[in-house]
């Protein structure tokens, strides 16, 4: 059985919501949504990859790391529109990595742009609404561009 109680209040959208399974917490804030214990923001303003990344941190979470398939899924169900995740290679041209410090191992994309000086430097990723798979979903563009973003952040 699952009660759902209220309490504290969260900078985004008011009280936390909080879930007792079995005796364990388990609790995100209201405006987040609980998968795999995680929770994650999907933003509806428009932010460059930098400044979203500033707003998750804010609030104790950072850019989403994309894991699993099942992650991926997830994400490309709640998405409406163009979103930045937690993927870049401003550090270092054509090593992508991840916001945790982990690489990132897929090589078709992103691809900055194909090297089309006419696009510029493609240093952030974002997922595109055209698919629900990782290789169709994820692109590169300029990390200015203004899009919404996804935090995530573990339960603990």
């Amino acid at each position: 059985m699952t009660r759902v109680l209220y309490g504290e209040t969260s900078r985004w959208g008011g009280p936390l919501l909080r879930r007792e399974r079995g005796g364990k917490k388990k609790s995100c804030r209201i405006g987040w949504t609980l998968f795999n214990n995680f929770c994650y923001f999907f933003s509806c303003e428009l932010t460059s990859w930098e400044a979203s990344r500033q707003n998750c941190q804010q609030v104790g979470a950072d850019l989403v790391v994309v894991d699993t398939s099942e992650e991926q899924k997830f994400l490309s169900k709640n998405v409406k529109k163009d979103t930045w995740i937690g993927l870049n290679d401003v550090e270092t041209e054509g090593t992508w990595k991840w916001t945790d410090g982990n690489p990132y191992w897929y090589k078709k994309q992103p691809d900055n742009g194909n090297n089309d000086p006419t696009l510029g430097e493609e240093d952030c990723a974002h997922l595109r609404i055209a698919d629900t798979t990782w290789e169709a979903n994820w692109n590169d563009i300029s990390c200015n561009k203004p899009l919404q973003w996804v935090c995530e952040k573990k339960l603990g």
